[in-house]
């Protein structure tokens, strides 16, 4: 049984990783960050030195939404890059020539067309509520680029996966993304018995969110053969629903009945964040989960965790 380190293993990345059928096919190592401190360069390489892990999967990092991007800049590009470098640096210093590394389609540029195909990194500015935590995912890609340039023999993978939702999300409005935050907000109004629920925006921006579970598969796919996997790749659906759309879809679920009110002026980001999952396709690999039985499994997930 081959050996993987994961980092990031308490947070839902990692949890859904761990939760995956693939899972029992490895030893799967998730150290909690009481047991290794991923900004300890020297703790991470000793870790690594001591386990002698196959293959890598880098998870961990800095995550939040508009709110907490916005309020933590500094930390936001900080952490996650010192978190990065660290992991991969290490995996690569230590002689482990595989490493999955997560990134985040807020690497694309702001203004780039949508659907976003992967060489369109780096051809513009970044989107301004949450540049901090992008910069960092696009060092980490292109540290992982350099390493596989100069080491013929290493297999440093990013994948770039879409909105995710799903089992082991942060449901705060203030941390979390859009789809928890919705899925939280229309479930307080229907136990409430409030009639009108609040939109950011005018709710017509696009997102493309895939079930949390789905990323999993896609990295359990590329762990089992990662020399095939391309060197960078977009893990998402190809086709998008617009604010007002995924508001629409909880209620339906959650069954709730009331009407929803929109404030013009928040910030709502880009306009639309699309991936282009061609070499996805090619690679032969697509998401399984469509949006309506993933918001059922994790709003579930939600009220046997935190509803009332």
């Amino acid at each position: 049984m081959q050996r993987l380190f994961l980092t990031g293993g308490s947070g839902m990345v990692g949890q859904n990783i761990q939760a995956h059928a693939s899972a029992k096919n490895w030893d799967i190592l998730a150290p909690a960050r009481a047991e290794l401190d991923l900004t300890d360069p020297k703790a991470v390489r000793t870790y690594i030195k001591t386990h002698k892990p196959d293959l890598v999967v880098h998870a961990a990092g800095r995550v939040g939404g508009i709110q907490a991007n916005m309020a933590n800049q500094v930390d936001f590009l900080d952490s996650n890059n010192v978190i990065s470098r660290n992991v991969i640096m290490g995996t690569w210093s230590e002689g482990v020539r595989n490493l999955i590394n997560l990134g985040s389609t807020c690497m694309y540029p702001a203004a780039a067309p949508n659907p976003l195909s992967e060489d369109m990194i780096l051809t513009g500015p970044l989107e301004a509520t949450n540049e901090g935590y992008a910069l960092a995912k696009i060092i980490a890609m292109r540290l992982c680029i350099y390493i596989n340039r100069e080491d013929p023999k290493a297999s440093f993978k990013t994948l770039i996966p879409c909105n995710l939702f799903g089992p082991h999300d942060k449901f705060d409005p203030q941390l979390s993304h859009l789809l928890p935050a919705i899925i939280h907000k229309v479930h307080q109004a229907k136990i409430e018995g409030a009639q009108n629920v609040e939109i950011w925006g005018n709710g017509k921006a696009r997102r493309e969110f895939m079930y949390a579970p789905d990323l999993a598969d896609a990295v359990f796919r590329a762990a089992t053969d990662i020399e095939a996997c391309p060197e960078l790749i977009n893990i998402g659906l190809g086709h998008d629903f617009t604010i007002n759309e995924y508001y629409s879809e909880v209620a339906d679920v959650i069954d709730w009945k009331g009407k929803f009110t929109h404030d013009l002026t928040r910030p709502v980001g880009m306009n639309q964040k699309l991936c282009d999952p061609r070499r996805a396709t090619e690679w032969g690999w697509s998401a399984p989960t469509s949006l309506r039985v993933g918001i059922e499994k994790t709003y579930k997930f939600y009220c046997e965790r935190y509803g009332k």
